[in-house]
């Protein structure tokens, strides 16, 4: 599941100027997994205490590789119902989906008019992405720009960005100087913002791999809704390594590492003080008890996300409330757009 932050800097009369900070996140699986939200996903909670916070559901994205409809409805509910059951609060920040601000489309197509094709060809992410897909798309091939219209539509001043998203951030600055240049001076362009190492989550079957649905084996990832027993079973099959001593070691003890990581991060204990407390130890005992804490974690947010899916009627409440703010935000940035190139007002 593919995401993204951007931030910039708001005020109002009454209130002091804080990061504007928008995310979006793929609803391209059933569940999320224990790496969006290590990763990501934890973040998105705290930022909503100090940032100006818009979060959405990236179904446009979605829709590059082949996809089932009815799925696709149910699993953006499925991923509104658990961004909430992990802690995004509405009354702290602006959740809703992508296909429900029209700004989105219509501001990409605008940037796919001043993107070259070579520009486009050149993003890593579509080769990686067309040569695993049987079916290779103008959408695949021209997402990173609907991307970059995510981005543009709010005035980030500032990008976190990970390694692979580098060059997605590059085309973005690009754009916006060049329609800057062309038609004068009317997106933010934004600069990389370099977040502090958060926990990255690496496939439990596979340490050497980043855990993801796309190159993860079912036994290597942990969905935030597996049921406790799976999770259980999972994580005390987890790849280790020789030897019998539990200490983070990136080279010489990846499987080991991620545990200890995947451990530290939910638990909020130091990798330092995990390593002391289980010192003289085996992995036996140090899998029983992570699979406790991760079990533990998981089986609430499952519940919540349930009792939200059991109310759809306040889950589209709350995402149309969401897209309102969204579209407001959005629609102004897109007025200017359409000024600058000709079109005049947006219908």
């Amino acid at each position: 599941m593919r995401h993204w932050q951007n931030c910039r800097m708001t005020t109002t009369d009454s209130t002091p100027r804080r990061l504007r900070v928008l995310s979006g996140i793929q609803p391209t699986a059933d569940s999320f997994h224990l790496g969006n939200y290590c990763g990501a996903l934890r973040n998105w909670v705290d930022m909503q205490d100090t940032h100006d916070a818009f979060y959405f559901i990236a179904d446009l994205h979605a829709i590059t590789i082949d996809h089932d409809p009815k799925l696709l409805i149910q699993r953006r509910r499925v991923a509104a119902a658990q961004l909430l059951a992990i802690g995004v609060d509405p009354q702290k920040s602006t959740l809703f989906v992508q296909s429900q601000v029209s700004a989105h489309p219509m501001l990409s197509w605008v940037l796919e008019c001043h993107t070259g094709f070579g520009e486009a060809a050149r993003m890593t992410q579509f080769k990686d992405k067309s040569a695993k897909n049987e079916r290779t798309t103008v959408g695949l091939f021209t997402y990173p720009v609907l991307q970059a219209a995510d981005i543009l539509l709010y005035d980030a001043e500032a990008v976190p960005v990970g390694e692979d998203q580098r060059q997605h951030l590059e085309l973005v600055r690009d754009l916006a100087h060049r329609f800057n240049t062309s038609y004068g001076q009317t997106f933010v362009t934004p600069n990389a913002h370099i977040v502090k190492a958060t926990g990255v989550i690496h496939d439990l079957a596979d340490p050497t791999k980043k855990m993801s649905k796309s190159g993860s084996s079912p036994q290597g990832i942990i969905d935030l809704l597996d049921e406790s027993n799976r999770i259980r079973k999972k994580i005390k099959s987890a790849v280790t390594d020789t030897g019998r001593e539990i200490a983070y070691d990136t080279e010489l003890k990846p499987g080991v590492s991620n545990l200890l990581t995947i451990y530290a991060t939910l638990s909020g204990t130091s990798i330092v003080e995990l390593e002391e407390r289980y010192e003289g130890k085996g992995y036996g005992d140090f899998k029983k008890d992570l699979a406790e804490v991760v079990a533990d974690f998981c089986a609430p947010i499952a519940q919540r996300t349930r009792e939200y899916l059991d109310d759809p009627a306040t889950l589209d409440k709350i995402l149309l409330g969401g897209a309102e703010k969204a579209n407001t935000v959005a629609s102004a940035t897109l007025s200017r757009v359409y000024d600058r190139v000709g079109f005049g007002e947006p219908v």
